[in-house]
């Protein structure tokens, strides 16, 4: 039977807190390492506070990438939680608050509730 080296605990731990590859400055940052929102409730949060804003600054207050950004919007808007609308070379957001949440455990509740809960 061939025996195996293992790695250090110290080089697990590095590369637990090492950022991905292809990682930004933004999503490298120190912070943390998980929230209960999911990157979807962050970006529909934001759009609905700015319906205007780029997809740079979403991906940007997120802290993910401008690619994250647009597969969850087109995602969300699969799914009827917002529309698009085009405004010369912007896009211009709706959110449809009323539509309920996906998770069983919260899908008695509606997007504008989640909104009212964590809004100032």
């Amino acid at each position: 039977m061939k025996a195996t080296a293992r790695k250090p605990a110290s080089a697990a731990r590095e590369r637990a807190t090492r950022p991905a590859a292809g990682a930004t400055a933004s999503t490298a940052s120190p912070g943390p390492r998980w929230t209960f929102l999911t990157n979807h409730a962050h970006v529909l949060i934001l759009l609905s506070q700015d319906p205007s804003l780029r997809l740079r600054e979403v991906a940007a207050r997120v802290g993910i990438t401008e690619r994250g950004v647009q597969r969850i919007i087109a995602e969300l808007e699969e799914d009827g939680y917002i529309e698009r609308e085009k405004i010369g070379r912007q896009n211009r957001y709706r959110i449809h608050a009323k539509r309920p949440l996906r998770h069983p455990i919260e899908a008695h509740r509606t997007f504008d509730e989640l909104r009212a809960l964590i809004s100032d």
